[in-house]
């Protein structure tokens, strides 16, 4: 190619061949029809044209060999690239016969070796299985387990489908202590039983995130799946729910039903999963409306949606013969749970256990289901907090079938206080086997006492079952050793990169360089702010000469910034900045301790930085140094101060304490 275009630079185009008769030598190459003209005349050359003997003669004969070698050369190419088009397609089908043959023999070896599992099978596994029951005997023989317990050893191991080898490897050279140890850890697993449990919420995160209840549920049924255990969740299918996120979303081709309002009303199903928890929608037909709208919450009609979610959950859950250990259900909108597993579907399994025959075949259908397993099944209720407990009439437990008359009294689902109403969170807790209340820093007892919005007198008759669970974190994103939000990570043996966020915080913010100390406040959306209070700890702040970093996502307090010298407030939430100011600041005014959205405590022990109440609490603050597996909680030796006013949380004491700390001294 390159030749030819050697060769079409130098040719000169036919309009300005020269007239002499030098030029008509060329006239041979061209067709009997070309014309050519010469003169200022038109031309035919002739059959016979009077040519020189040779081309050597020619002027301009270079031009030509040229030409023709890159004619040639173009020729050859476009052969050489038939041929090689020819190459590559028998190439390929010997590449594909290369892989149906290798896929042949990776059958065929695997064919053989179970072939030779099989054999062997009777051989090494029994005879490591032999030997191990020998060690058994000399553990007997020599007093270290008791003849009772080696029994329970040899049947565990003899029943069990163990690979004894694989499990413990080479028994010879490892002691009697050190086998008995391992033969224990291994016969808890052969014994244990993972769960399966079952959610049915309003919530999900991210599939249906609306508030804090989403992120838990999401974090709890991760861990417990991480143990072994088998979790699914049950949830409306809403209209903006998030799709994508699920994984193999499909609709359950035959639809099921659900009593509500006296009939049987027909339901879809979507099954799917998210990072290995199952998930189920349930899709009302005929109301479709109920959960077809722009919120999840905040309708007049609250009530009878999650009634018949409730209701449609439960008549799922027997269509599909799930058998679950545990419901796990959580605040009221679902509460209702507790009383329609207990007073319906129980109550019908035991009604069919004494009658053998019924008439009906969907009462056929239930009979099987509850006798293979839901009467073994325990309820689980899990309350955020107690300020919403949905107080209803009591006729309108007939909708999804219980009755009123037998649950509208003061031990079972009457409200406390206005005794002409049903309290739907009541009846959860009185109809649940166990009651877990979120709160970071409250005991039992004060919940009971304190916080129970007019639920004492039932919380202290079931205080048993009433267990308090901290609010956690996600341990992934929340770590500074990992932070990809900082610019330096670090951890309780490196906290030089806590340094580092502080000079990139100063340098971000255009903070003061003369500030030792930096207290940082985040207010999220829905928090309550207690300006007064608020404006007591920016005279503190400012008055020892600290730097005060306010991130109010209500945006109703940048007056505060022209107020205050040496306030910087950020009017809006920004994900990668909270993680800065958390890493960055040494003390983190945090505007409750029970927050169940932000957890600004947890995340300020896990970055090393001291939390501080708003509020002027007068009781002590528990040690928020706990660990969690899916809701870790930090590390740090950082612990809650005990707050009786806030002047006292930001005295110059513990502001020159941390001066001294940062500088290498002792504080006092």
């Amino acid at each position: 190619m390159e030749a030819l275009c050697k060769a079409s630079a130098l040719f000169p185009p036919f309009h300005s061949i020269p007239t002499n008769s030098s030029s008509s030598p060329h006239l041979h190459r061209l067709p009997k029809t070309f014309c050519l003209r010469i003169d200022g005349k038109e031309k035919v050359p002739s059959e016979e044209p009077n040519v020189p003997s040779t081309k050597s003669d020619l002027p301009g004969s270079d031009v030509w060999k040229l030409f023709s070698h890159a004619q040639r050369n173009i020729t050859h190419i476009n052969k050489q690239r038939l041929v090689a088009m020819k190459e590559v397609k028998r190439l390929k089908v010997e590449n594909e016969t290369l892989l149906e043959n290798l896929e042949q023999l990776e059958t065929e070896m695997k064919r053989t070796l179970i072939e030779l599992q099989g054999r062997n099978s009777a051989g090494a596994p029994s005879l490591s299985l032999c030997e191990l029951l020998l060690r058994i005997d000399s553990m007997v023989i020599s007093g270290l387990l008791s003849k009772g317990d080696a029994s329970e050893l040899r049947k565990k191991f003899m029943e069990s489908k163990v690979a004894i080898h694989d499990a413990l490897g080479d028994i010879h050279h490892k002691t009697d202590g050190q086998l008995l140890s391992e033969l224990h850890k291994i016969s808890e697993k052969i014994t244990k039983k993972p769960l399966h449990i079952v959610h049915i919420c309003s919530e999900m995160d991210p599939v249906a995130s609306y508030g804090p209840l989403a992120t838990y549920v999401t974090g709890l049924s991760s861990a417990l799946q991480r143990r072994g255990n088998f979790v699914e969740v049950i949830l409306p299918k809403y209209s903006n729910i998030n799709i994508g996120m699920i994984q193999g979303l499909s609709r359950v081709e035959a639809e099921f039903e659900s009593y509500f309002g006296g009939q049987w009303h027909n339901n879809a199903a979507w099954i799917g999963s998210y990072k290995g928890v199952g998930i189920i929608m349930i899709e009302p037909l005929q109301y479709s409306a109920f959960f077809s709208r722009e919120r999840s919450h905040g309708y007049s009609d609250d009530f009878e949606r999650f009634l018949y979610f409730s209701r449609a959950s439960m008549d799922y859950i027997v269509k599909s013969g799930k058998q679950p250990d545990v419901l796990h259900i959580h605040n009221w909108e679902t509460a209702v749970v507790g009383p329609l597993f207990w007073d319906i579907f129980v109550h019908q399994a035991c009604l069919i256990k004494e009658v053998q025959f019924v008439k009906k075949k969907r009462r056929q259908d239930n009979c099987a289901l509850f006798v293979n397993g839901l009467d073994s099944t325990r309820i689980l209720l899990t309350c955020q907090d107690f300020g919403s407990q949905c107080l209803e009439q009591p006729n309108k437990l007939e909708l999804c079938g219980l009755d009123p008359h037998k649950l509208h009294r003061p031990d079972r689902l009457q409200n406390n206080d206005d005794t002409n109403l049903i309290n739907i969170l009541k009846g959860g807790i009185v109809y649940s086997n166990k009651v877990v209340v979120m709160s970071t820093i409250h005991s039992r007892e004060r919940i009971i006492h304190s916080l129970s919005c007019g639920l004492e007198p039932t919380l202290a008759i079931h205080k048993e079952k009433l267990m308090v669970a901290p609010y956690g974190i996600d341990a992934q994103q929340w770590d500074p050793s990992r932070d990809k939000y900082i610019p330096r990570t670090y951890s309780t043996h490196d906290m030089d990169g806590k340094t580092a966020c502080r000079e990139a915080l100063i340098q971000r913010l255009s903070l003061s360089r003369r500030i030792s100390v930096v207290v940082g406040c985040i207010f999220h959306g829905k928090s309550e702010i207690d300006v007064k209070n608020l404006k007591i700890a920016l005279q503190n702040v400012t008055r020892q000469g600290a730097q005060f970093v306010l991130m109010d996502c209500n945006s109703i307090l940048k007056p505060l910034q022209d107020e205050f010298k040496d306030v910087k407030v950020i009017p809006r939430y920004d994900e990668p900045l909270t993680h800065l100011i958390i890493a960055a600041c040494d003390i983190i005014l945090c505007p409750s301790f029970d927050d169940p959205l932000l957890q600004v405590p947890l995340k300020a022990i896990k970055y090393g930085s001291a939390p501080i109440s708003l509020s002027s609490v007068t009781d002590d603050f528990r040690n928020l140094n706990r660990q969690s597996e899916g809701h870790d909680q930090g590390s740090t030796n950082v612990y809650c101060t005990s707050s009786q006013h806030l002047e006292k949380c930001l005295s110059p004491k513990l502001l020159l304490n941390l001066r001294m700390i940062r500088e290498g001294g002792s504080g006092g």
